[in-house]
């Protein structure tokens, strides 16, 4: 069998070869590396499913691409009974993200979320209980007093969407208010009151003083630098900040007082008293519907999502899991002290749009709501509304 992988740091290879040796000769598993961008693995595996591939056993599929892939057809139905044991003890928002029309998908495997970081010393000055939920005003306000930075990301890219999709989240609504498989039938939730607020609060952050200049091309890699320096303050990002940051100081370019100084949270409220809903993302796991060998490659997802195989890839690759039960793994919680805050984020997270149109809408929210300075709450929601309509009734283009 072939698994198809996103790139990583070699975890998945391994996992495959844990796997092939725990099947005992009734299957073999080799990988087969996709593009590092989500998009153009994506595409080629829209390519190669649309002409049939029955090389395609296993995917390693990134969730917003999902109810697409299951609305085409590409992916092999979940048996009921592997369905039943791939759903015990995983995170809800895991579960959320491999259903697409009331059906599980594709298996739950890893399950990524970004946490709010921040500089103790600062928190500390600016006299912020970190021990309680925090607000983005509270953390505007605190940056400025203390004169320290407030990394996002603002580039014109998925990461805007996902920043985006947590703010209306959070604030009670969703990008997609009505869902349809009819792509003119889809209702937005952009100028709903929580649309408004969630674009309120993007506005407050880019002209707070406090981003820095380079918002409009800030990713995740930036703003993971930004806080490695002395200006830092606070942070959304994902927990391969941490790792890098030790990284940094093994090769002696950061110092371990930065490090010590690093604090973590639950990524911050709207509303004061509205529980957050942080990022959710990671892969999952899909089997192709032309594939020969769907009864072994679903045999095959049971052991790569076991929990001692997620309690691996998480240590080797720093992939948070999707199964409960990795969060109390000694050697998880000694390289992660923050795996307790991840877990309690995943439970909280809200996935990104489930639509086949991901694509148009993403696209079109990033168009419109890029730079984020700009953004205006009296018009951008409106502006995007009526572009992503344009793109869903073919009426205009990206």
């Amino acid at each position: 069998m072939i698994w198809y992988t996103n790139p990583d740091s070699g975890g998945q290879a391994e996992l495959a070869a844990r796997c092939t040796e725990a099947a005992g000769g009734a299957y073999t598993i080799t990988t087969s590396v996709l593009p590092r961008e989500s998009s153009a693995q994506r595409e080629q595996l829209v390519r190669r499913l649309a002409a049939n591939d029955a090389s395609i056993d296993i995917m390693s599929l990134d969730p917003p691409f999902i109810p697409e892939f299951a609305q085409a057809g590409f992916l092999a139905p979940v048996p009921e009974d592997v369905a039943e044991r791939v759903t015990t003890d995983v995170v809800a928002s895991a579960i959320e993200g491999s259903t697409w029309d009331g059906e599980l998908v594709t298996v739950p495997w890893w399950a990524n979320t970004q946490l709010l970081w921040y500089r103790t010393s600062v928190a500390e000055a600016a006299g912020l209980d970190m021990t309680q939920p925090v607000t983005w005003d509270q953390i505007i306000t605190a940056a400025q007093d203390q004169d320290r930075l407030i990394g996002v990301q603002g580039i014109r890219a998925e990461a805007l969407t996902v920043w985006f999709n947590a703010l209306i989240e959070s604030a009670g609504g969703s990008i997609i208010a009505e869902n349809s498989t009819d792509p003119e039938q889809i209702q937005l939730g952009l100028t709903s009151d929580a649309g408004v607020r969630a674009t309120e609060v993007m506005r407050d952050i880019s002209n707070s003083g406090q981003v820095g200049p380079a918002l409009s091309t800030a990713n995740e890699d930036s703003t993971a630098t930004g806080f490695e320096s002395d200006q830092a303050g606070f942070m959304v990002n994902y927990p391969f900040v941490y790792a890098r940051a030790l990284a940094a100081v093994e090769g002696g370019t950061l110092d371990q007082s930065a490090v010590d100084d690093y604090g973590w949270a639950v990524y911050p409220q709207v509303d004061e008293g509205t529980d957050a809903a942080p990022p959710y993302g990671g892969i999952n796991l899909g089997v192709g519907a032309y594939s020969e060998h769907t009864d072994l490659a679903y045999e095959a997802t049971e052991c790569i999502t076991s929990t001692e195989n997620q309690a691996f890839y998480f240590v080797n690759d720093g992939n948070p899991a999707s199964d409960t039960a990795v969060y109390d793994d000694p050697a998880v919680l000694e390289d992660f002290p923050m795996a307790p805050t991840i877990l309690q984020s995943l439970e909280q997270a809200a996935p990104r749009p489930q639509t086949p149109y991901y694509s148009e809408v993403s696209g079109g929210l990033q168009r419109e709501y890029h730079p984020t300075a700009s953004v205006d709450p009296s018009s951008t929601p409106q502006a995007a509304t009526e572009l992503i309509e344009a793109v869903l009734r073919k009426e205009q283009l990206l």
